[in-house]
């Protein structure tokens, strides 16, 4: 018998041993460990590499959303949740599926159900899903890295500029840079537009690190942050940072 590797992930103690409980009966599922928070889960699925997750979105430290786009590939997904209408929308369009807290057995052998029947076929929607919930999501706040395995969250305030690196953007701070796997339009949609500008295609700016911009040949300019970085400023990212400036 192929057993199922399960992760539980839930700052609610009780709402894990329910579906602990849920999962006695099932013979081909083993619950390799229980976590609290999104930092104990990136460990976990690191060392157990799981096939199932039963996820809470709304956690302490970082959301359900969060931890499962720092996994370059996500595993099965049982999100379970308290009534958000947005969030049960976008799961009932791509096929995964939810348990509504407070849930009954029937309900939980449903999900358990559907999960087998996608893992049968191959498929997982989890990357669809998130690419859905990040198009639509509002602006944001901060910035969630993962360094082996350990996750940094970096408030935007600290975030002195992002450079296009490849497949990756690397978000510069005072701690030094770190790669997130993004893309430089995907920040220029999500960041604040008060705070950071598009300044030329390989790079996006905080102004408030700016100190000066020095003209550099053919119409172009180098904007002189605080940090003594210069950092160019395109033909077309020179009106629009006048005009986040007030110039």
């Amino acid at each position: 018998m192929n057993m199922t590797k399960v992760i539980l992930i839930d700052d609610e103690p009780l709402a894990r041993a329910v579906i602990r409980e849920y999962l006695q009966n099932l013979q081909d599922f083993e619950i390799v460990a229980e976590c609290g928070d999104g930092f104990e889960a990136m460990k976990a699925i690191a060392r157990h590499q799981p096939d199932l997750l039963f996820l809470d979105i709304q956690m302490p430290k970082i959301s359900g959303f969060e931890l499962l786009e720092l996994l370059e590939e996500p595993p099965g997904v049982i999100f379970a949740t308290a009534f958000d209408e947005y969030a049960i929308r976008a799961f009932e369009a791509n096929a995964v599926d939810y348990l509504l807290k407070p849930f009954s057995r029937e309900r939980f052998d449903k999900a358990v159900e559907k999960f087998r029947q996608q893992a049968a076929a191959g498929k997982t929607q989890v990357k669809t899903l998130l690419e859905k919930m990040e198009s639509d999501a509002g602006p944001q706040h901060r910035i969630i890295v993962k360094i082996n395995n350990v996750i940094k969250i970096i408030p935007l305030q600290d975030v002195q500029y992002l450079e296009a690196a490849d497949d990756y953007v690397k978000v510069h701070t005072a701690d030094g840079h770190f790669l997130k796997n993004k893309t430089m339009q995907f920040f220029e949609q999500s960041l604040p537009p008060q705070q950071f500008v598009r300044v030329h295609r390989s790079y996006i700016l905080n102004i408030s690190y700016i100190t000066r911009l020095d003209p550099y040949e053919k119409e172009g300019y180098v904007a002189v942050l605080k940090t003594g970085a210069h950092i160019p400023v395109s033909k077309t990212g020179y009106p629009r940072l006048k005009t986040v400036l007030g110039l």
